[in-house]
């Protein structure tokens, strides 16, 4: 199973709420706030990213045989469950 690596976008987001909330506009020609809103929208992308690409996905393989068996035609039906890491 493959980990759904969510610590890089919660501090991604977490830093841009101190710059948008926390830090007073200190610096001059720098718009931190604005800075900070766009680290925010980013980390909130990227974590929906990991969470929808790092889901567990499987698919089920159908094998489907007729069997003659004695003049009685018969089918068998064997699925199987196949999990993509």
């Amino acid at each position: 199973m493959r980990a759904v690596r969510v610590g890089g976008p919660i501090i991604l987001a977490a830093i841009g709420a101190i710059l948008y909330f926390a830090v007073p506009d200190a610096v001059e020609e720098v718009p931190l706030g604005t800075i900070g809103l766009i680290l925010m929208i980013a980390g909130g992308i990227w974590l929906v990213l990991e969470l929808i690409l790092g889901r567990r996905r499987s698919s089920v393989i159908t094998e489907q045989r007729t069997i003659n068996d004695g003049g009685v035609p018969r089918q068998e039906v064997h699925e199987r469950r196949q999990d993509e890491i």
